[in-house]
């Protein structure tokens, strides 16, 4: 089996639910999955966010994040980008924590990298 990072530096709603799509895909097919949220990706961190918001496909951020989060897919939330953007780590969902670059990095040296 292979390791997959999954890169997510967007608040878009469409490239969130490819991200998170993707992401269970892998892992249901028992890869190694990490997903890591820089930039304005931190924002689905949150857990009151709506991730309810169709895409074209009909398909939505909430269809796949439950089972990320059931899968303890582990997910790192870059902390600069968090604090800067006024967002704890109480807001998170189970499978979320605080990271930074360095533990990124480490994740992408032994991983195929899809950025979103």
């Amino acid at each position: 089996m292979a390791n997959f990072l999954f890169v997510l530096r967007s608040d878009d709603n469409e490239k969130a639910t490819r991200c998170f799509q993707f992401a269970k895909i892998a892992h249901d097919k028992g890869h190694t999955v990490n997903i890591f949220l820089v930039d304005d990706g931190v924002f689905w961190a949150d857990k009151d966010k709506d991730g309810s918001r169709k895409t074209i496909t009909g398909d939505c951020p909430a269809d796949y994040i439950p089972a990320l989060v059931e899968g303890k897919v582990e997910t790192g939330v870059c902390t600069p980008c968090a604090k800067g953007r006024n967002l704890s780590d109480t807001q998170f969902y189970a499978n979320m924590k605080l990271d930074g670059g360095p533990h990124l990095i480490d994740l992408a040296a032994e991983a195929k990298v899809f950025n979103f």
